[in-house]
């Protein structure tokens, strides 16, 4: 079986979707808390569902019957300013599954972030010899740029490694069981009742002459697309690494909300709002995954456009009277 840890949320949940229609049993370690969380995983045949604190101790006693370990779980808010908390989750948790992985032989995918590149000014190229001189903008993007240099180091040094690792950047991945993360949500989500509705919607205005109000970009990806990349990993186990997840494509918020009406059957009405104070000095102005070593690495299906992509999830999600996968 499969442990998938934050496998009811966002990411992890359209994972455990597609391992159960593919027939492969699956164990989901999460936290369900108070809200609607739990709707991601109500459709799913589950063999377990485990809390993060007794992970371990559910590892001693069941570890046997695991095949690979899915490590999507995290603290992603980019907004979170509990560091302690952030290191202790996307941090200790995660090199303690590693080690785990390694003494067990077992495969391990893992989530990264594109927000270990920060700015972006070196670029978005996962080369892991330019990793020493990425510098994130949040804690968030420092607590997985933390964890891909300490994977990297143990590689380096002949620490013990699990048979197969792969260390996937996630750039902006949207798509159906993000309903949960609030603010954190994908521009589509947080919009689409309003754009359904006819009605305007807010962007951010630039705060950078050499960007138009709407103009930033980003690597929109659809999480389809990451599930496909895992189930692929998963079947060809002699690849291990760190690897950019996006769609390869940067396009502009504008693009994304004029996709976003044009799917809901509507006029584009777009207006700018000033960006917040706390987020100015902390804002990607661009984002592009360079997918060279994923596809060198044999990874060779298309990604999904971004119009197809925001009217797939319009259609058969958002519009829908379930809109969970």
């Amino acid at each position: 079986m499969i442990l998938v840890t934050g496998g009811a949320g966002f990411i992890g949940s359209n994972m455990v979707a597609a391992l159960g229609d593919r027939g492969r049993r699956v164990v989901v370690c999460d936290r369900l808390r108070t809200g609607d969380k739990w709707r991601n995983i109500a459709k799913a045949e589950l063999c377990d569902l485990v809390a993060p604190e007794t992970l371990h101790e559910w590892l001693d006693a069941n570890g046997e019957r695991v095949e690979a370990v899915v490590h999507m779980g995290a603290i992603s808010a980019t907004t979170e300013t509990d560091v302690d908390l952030i290191v202790e989750v996307n941090f200790r948790l995660s090199w303690k599954l590693w080690q785990w992985c390694a003494a067990h032989c077992r495969p391990l995918i893992y989530a990264s972030s594109a927000a270990t590149y920060g700015g972006g000014e070196r670029g978005f190229v996962d080369d892991p010899d330019l990793l020493p001189g990425l510098r994130p903008l949040n804690a968030y993007g420092w607590s997985k740029h933390l964890f891909d240099r300490r994977v990297l180091r143990a590689v380096a040094d002949g620490e013990p490694v699990p048979p197969q690792w792969a260390g996937l950047k996630f750039f902006n991945v949207y798509g159906p069981n993000e309903y949960h993360k609030g603010s954190m949500m994908s521009v589509i989500a947080q919009k689409y009742s309003a754009a359904a509705a006819g009605e305007s919607v807010a962007l951010f205005k630039s705060h950078r002459p050499d960007y138009a109000d709407g103009g930033q970009k980003r690597d929109f990806v659809f999480v389809r697309d990451c599930v496909d990349v895992m189930l692929w990993l998963l079947e060809h186990k002699a690849v291990s690494g760190l690897f950019n997840l996006g769609s390869g494509e940067a396009r502009t918020f504008e693009d994304l909300a004029v996709a976003l009406f044009r799917a809901c059957g509507q006029e584009p009405r777009i207006e700018y709002v000033d960006m917040p104070e706390m987020l100015q000095g902390k804002y990607q102005y661009f984002t592009e995954a360079n997918m060279e070593r994923l596809r060198r690495a044999g990874y060779s299906e298309p990604f999904t456009g971004l119009e197809q992509g925001v009217t797939d999830y319009v259609e058969n999600y958002l519009s829908a009277s379930d809109r969970y996968r």
